[in-house]
């Protein structure tokens, strides 16, 4: 069986793995990305590639990386926590391995691998959207991954939805993720605490009192528990979330929405009230069929696995 090797590069860690025709991982590794050194990133990726290929024939390396990839599938213009700038990272890893390189941006290497082989199988229209500190996404349409024009589509996240609204991280104002993302319900947990501490006993008690010591895991475990400030922060995020999928219905049509990332992990608290307001919300209801919103089934592998399938049919 043709094997290819996925590599999926994030801020914090490397992760590589030998992957089937079936989308299994025959073998796995991690290891620190050295991020503000674009060179020792590559031999990073060159020597974790090296060492899973010992004993294998390996046909191509996918690249799952986070940040804008241009058209041809070789250049990272722009990472945010990378220090990639203009990189040729496909050139770079080519020649250090010897073997034909693809280069893909992380969501949309995700939405692959879900589409392939997670819970997008058999939908030939789907649009993944990952929820964790911000939003991304990746779409499939047609069976086939749409990049856009110049390489940047589906930065999904950084639609505006609110005019004039809050401050994101790309510099724009009003960007969805800053309503329906994990840094999100952090901030509406955290202005509920701060502006009524009655309603935010547990999480307080969770965050040594004050607000600002709220995060992630102190919002969910206090939803767990019932308290009114957490449960309100998701309800907020959630509400967000199913418009935003609205919206992208307006303009796709999917055939159904996978949603993943890290607050994807709490999606009890929140994935019946996102499936309720899109269906209350969304454009043409009771006249149109309603895509699934299915949760992601790849979890952290999604995106090494749908690097190495890219790889594949380059």
């Amino acid at each position: 069986m043709a094997l290819t090797i996925g590599v999926d590069i994030g801020g914090t860690k490397i992760a590589a793995g030998v992957v089937d025709e079936d989308g299994h991982i025959v073998e796995h590794l991690l290891r620190p990305t050295p991020a503000t050194d674009p060179e020792r990133v590559a031999e990073s990726i060159a020597e974790a590639v090296a060492e899973l290929s010992e004993g294998r024939e390996i046909e191509a390396v996918g690249l799952g990386a986070a940040g804008f990839v241009d058209e041809t599938r070789s250049v990272v213009r722009f990472s945010p926590n990378l220090a990639w700038r203009e990189e040729p990272l496909q050139k770079k890893v080519s020649t250090l391995v010897g073997l034909p390189v693809v280069v893909e941006n992380d969501a949309n290497a995700m939405a692959w691998g879900e589409a392939r082989f997670g819970a997008g199988r058999g939908e030939s229209h789907l649009v993944c959207v990952t929820v964790g500190t911000g939003i991304g996404g990746g779409i499939v349409l047609d069976g086939a991954l749409f990049r856009g024009r110049w390489g940047m589509g589906a930065e999904l996240g950084h639609m505006q939805v609110v005019p004039e609204g809050r401050l994101c991280g790309c510099g724009n104002l009003g960007c969805w993720e800053q309503y329906a993302s994990g840094n999100a319900l952090v901030a509406e947990a955290r202005k509920i605490a701060e502006a009524d501490p009655g309603r935010a006993t547990v999480l307080l008690e969770l965050a040594g009192g004050t607000p600002e010591g709220i995060e992630g895991k102190t919002v969910t475990e206090a939803a767990r528990r019932g308290d009114e400030a957490a449960l309100a922060a998701f309800s907020s995020m959630a509400d967000w979330l199913a418009q935003g999928l609205c919206d992208l219905t307006a303009i796709l049509d999917p055939g159904c929405f996978v949603l993943g990332g890290g607050v994807s992990t709490a999606a009890d608290l929140w994935i019946d009230q996102v499936r309720a307001a899109y269906a209350a919300n969304v454009t043409g209801r009771g006249h149109r069929p309603l895509p699934e919103i299915r949760l992601a089934e790849l979890g952290a592998s999604a995106g090494l696995v749908g690097a190495a399938d890219l790889a594949r049919i380059r």
